[in-house]
């Protein structure tokens, strides 16, 4: 039995849609049993804490969640820049991943931990290749993961993908105190088609797990699609049956009326991606309008290669002002929603019991300290976090009920060595 106190923190549980006649926070403390919350300002009866954490002058609230990334494209971070899509990933990103080894996911996957860590991120959802070498970077890092192998039907390897994706949910679906759970990762409509996803929707049925997928990203993908096929890459996806399944649909960037019309009778969960979405030139993804549609909207970093970084308080803030900008509407996107986005329906895209601070949630809670120059004075605490604070105001982060950063110090992963496989191996990868 483990049990911790976090005391006398300005706790902002992120349970209550935004209204300025609610309290969205409160000062008190939280309680924490056996990487469970126990309780939320009130005491349990007969408690005797293991460990007491000071939260005095600190946000205390859930860790973010970053719902669509490749982790270990750490290792390519600003290999490739000021790209167009297509040409970035035929042209770079694929010839280099072509020289990958499982170890070198495994460092990649390690540092994008790291980052994620020093930053507040508690979960991520990652779609690659060599997945148990990246789950083997999760369990080492302490961190919690829904893991996909990314599949791609054209090309070469999609039936080995098929194999290797059966066995990466026989061997870590819910593993590990349920810290790494799995789903399929058909990449794209234009890389998987249709026969090959039925395939990919028999195992999901088999194996009765979820889908991560791309999904319009950009606007040469939507009209190659509804030239090849008569239909938009989400009204292909509803005609093959793919969305009777829960599906994670990365992007979403270019989409009809009728696409979100679907989006939202098939209840799919979108990952806004806006910094890729804007480096890469892909567009602005509809936000408010699927959000105007109670769809589920969380927010993802992609990955470090098209960010190009793994900052989720950068994200919030791209977010917001993205829509804000393209509507000529500063009212669009608040800093509570976007919050939201980061956390609460993360925690909803992958099914998870994160993103709250309630009883029976999972223990995943990140203090930030409001001791900094640029964080006073302390007027209203959503815009700070999303238009103020950077990720390096993240104090301590507890994930499953374990401190793995206490005063911005990770305790499970050794910095030096870390750093020093990484730039033996990117000089390794980007050799001619």
């Amino acid at each position: 039995m483990s049990k911790i106190v976090i005391r006398d923190g300005i706790i902002l549980p992120m349970i209550e849609s935004y209204s300025k006649d609610k309290d969205l926070f409160f000062k008190g403390n939280l309680y924490i049993e056996d990487g469970i919350i126990k309780s939320v300002g009130n005491e349990p009866d007969n408690w005797q804490p293991d460990q007491e954490i000071d939260a005095k002058g600190k946000i205390v609230m859930p860790g973010f969640v970053n719902s669509h990334t490749h982790a270990a494209m750490t290792l390519l971070r600003s290999y490739a820049d000021d790209l167009p899509l297509m040409h970035w990933l035929e042209q770079k990103i694929w010839p280099l991943e072509a020289k990958l080894l499982a170890d070198d996911v495994y460092w990649g996957t390690l540092l994008a931990c790291t980052e994620m860590i020093s930053g507040g991120t508690t979960t991520f959802a990652d779609m690659y290749f060599f997945m148990n070498d990246t789950a083997k970077a999760v369990v080492d890092s302490g961190m919690r993961a829904s893991l996909s192998r990314g599949m791609v039907g054209a090309g070469p390897t999609a039936m080995e993908a098929l194999t290797e994706s059966r066995l990466l949910v026989e061997r870590w679906h819910e593993s590990h105190q349920g810290r790494i759970t799995t789903m399929l990762g058909p990449h794209a409509p234009y890389t998987c088609p249709p026969d090959y996803l039925e395939k990919v929707m028999d195992l999901a049925d088999q194996l009765k797990v979820g889908l991560h997928i791309h999904v319009s990203e950009t606007e040469q993908e939507y009209e190659d699609i509804k030239k090849q096929y008569g239909a938009s890459p989400v009204g292909l996806l509803n005609q093959i049956g793919l969305f009777e399944r829960p599906v994670l649909a990365a992007h979403c960037v270019h989409l009809s009326n009728e696409d979100m019309d679907i989006l939202q009778q098939k209840n799919v969960k979108v990952v806004h991606n806006p910094e890729s979405n804007m480096k890469l030139g892909s567009g602005i993804a509809p936000i408010p309008e699927l959000l105007g549609r109670n769809i589920t909207v969380a927010l993802g970093t992609d990955g470090a290669s098209s960010n190009n970084n793994l900052d989720m308080m950068g994200e919030m803030r791209s977010a917001a002002l993205l829509h804000k900008v393209n509507k000529k509407d500063p009212t669009v996107i608040s800093a509570y929603q976007a919050l939201e986005m980061a956390t609460k329906y993360g925690g909803e895209a992958l099914g998870l019991p994160i993103g709250v601070l309630a009883p029976g949630k999972k223990a995943d809670v990140i203090l930030i300290d409001l001791n900094k120059p640029h964080l006073y004075p302390l007027h209203d605490i959503p815009a700070h976090l999303v238009y103020a604070a950077q990720a390096s105001d993240v104090d301590t982060v507890i994930i499953d009920g374990q401190v793995v950063m206490e005063n911005r110090n990770i305790r499970n992963i050794d910095q030096e060595k870390l750093f020093f496989e990484i730039t033996k191996r990117a000089e390794r990868l980007t050799s001619k």
